[in-house]
């Protein structure tokens, strides 16, 4: 992505996390000038004015460490599908409703109905269900993604939101709209914001807010997106085919492509970003599985006896228990751990490798659906810490592997803000 040209000037992410708020603020070259952070507790999640507060008490935190007035631009990340209902003005009528909130069943059971088979809004979380369970609340005149009520509160226009924010709200990135179906539902359009690409301009610190912390009044509020795709940015990650894998408990991977890629049956949809699209997958392979035979002690001790130049002859599936999801759809895919060889670093060797098959497969399976073939992967999550695996799955999967410097949210958000303002 391209940089904020003013040398000296600094672009901020915030990044509403699960648990609380970081702000990162960084110069031209990428480099953090300062961090801010806050916690929420869980008690006061849902509440606003408490995610309000730890946003300007992270902010606070940051302004400290830096000349405030040098800040250009500031983007918001936020929990992908934590909506909020608010008034004509913005103001919030309730609590927000969080990502993982379960919709009542009529609400699901309507958009489920309405809604294509490849729509991110179906589900049990689904916030377009979530919206329809609140429809009826006394003044309602919106509902706001937390990202854009944060950014509202920071001086962007009222009713303004993010296709990423939206996209398991039923926004349609390829169309650039909310369909029709939408109102099948029975919820009313004028409910939803308008939308924006991540990165777009949408406005100026409020006065009061630049007042309040000491901004410049000329710097530039940009449309935010969520945290999810803000963790890819933060890797440095920013052409089509590049791609993030996430080396957790289990083996995630994302990659930017210009066409968009949706397929319900491996639970890949594809968020728009950067001008393309981010589509991704999930096995339910990955560490876990290293972790049911060996501690971490074990596991790096294990890793300097092993050669990944050479294969270790042994077939795994390491799956932690039957059934898979992507880069194959079989939910009784049974696992595949055996023979188990004497030699434990010969048996970590083939387990490494098996992940680092799926992860392969997991590339040529997002090919296969439309999107590019995988150029570089950036790798966030332990595993990436490993360099005997990382050897072993470039050897396997045929690109450059390195681990990604910055994974943060709020770090991908800031180089989003850095983005809006250079472009």
């Amino acid at each position: 992505m391209d940089e904020v040209p003013d040398a000296g000037r600094l672009a901020v992410g915030v990044d509403l996390g699960t648990s609380g708020v970081r702000a990162i603020a960084i110069d031209d070259s990428g480099t953090i000038v300062a961090e801010g952070r806050a916690a929420i507790s869980a008690t006061r999640r849902r509440d606003p004015a408490s995610i309000w507060s730890a946003v300007t008490s992270a902010l606070d935190m940051l302004c400290a460490a830096l000349d405030p007035r040098r800040i250009a631009a500031i983007a918001v990340d936020g929990t992908s599908g934590t909506i909020i209902p608010t008034d004509m003005s913005g103001a919030p009528i309730g609590l927000a409703t969080l990502y993982n909130d379960k919709a009542e069943a009529a609400s699901v059971a309507r958009v489920s109905a309405a809604a294509p088979e490849d729509s991110p809004a179906r589900g049990q979380s689904s916030p377009l269900a979530r919206m329809l369970d609140r429809a009826s609340l006394p003044g309602l005149a919106g509902f706001l993604h937390e990202a854009d009520w944060i950014a509202h509160r920071l001086g962007a226009p009222h009713g303004v939101s993010d296709a990423n924010n939206a996209l398991k709200s039923g926004y349609d990135p390829r169309a650039g709209r909310w369909p029709g179906w939408i109102a099948a539902t029975g919820l009313d359009l004028a409910l939803l914001p308008s939308v924006v690409e991540p990165g777009t301009p949408v406005g100026h610190v409020g006065a009061d807010i630049a007042t309040r912390f000491g901004f410049s009044p000329e710097a530039r509020l940009v449309a935010g997106t969520t945290d999810g795709c803000a963790s890819f940015l933060a890797t440095g990650a920013d052409t089509a085919g590049d791609g993030v894998s996430a080396l957790g408990s289990t083996l995630t991977v994302k990659l930017l492509s210009e066409r968009p890629v949706s397929a319900p049956a491996f639970g890949v949809y594809s968020h728009r970003l950067l001008g393309c699209f981010l589509p991704g997958g999930a096995s339910n392979a990955g560490a876990a599985v290293l972790a049911r035979f060996f501690t971490p002690d074990q596991l790096a001790a294990l890793s300097t006896r092993i050669d990944p130049a050479r294969d270790s002859g042994l077939d795994y599936y390491p799956l932690p228990s039957p059934g898979e999801r992507f880069p194959v759809s079989d939910p009784a895919l049974p696992p595949r751990l055996e023979p188990r060889p004497d030699d434990d670093a010969r048996f970590l060797h083939g387990l490494l490798e098996g992940l680092a098959r799926i992860e392969a497969e997991a590339y040529r399976r997002l090919a296969e659906l439309g999107a590019p073939p995988v150029r570089r992967i950036f790798s966030v999550g332990g595993g990436a810490a490993n360099p005997v695996w990382t050897a072993l799955r470039a050897r396997i999967i045929g690109v450059e592997v390195t681990a990604a410097t910055h994974t943060e949210a709020a770090y991908g958000a800031a180089r989003l803000a850095r983005h809006g303002v250079a472009t």
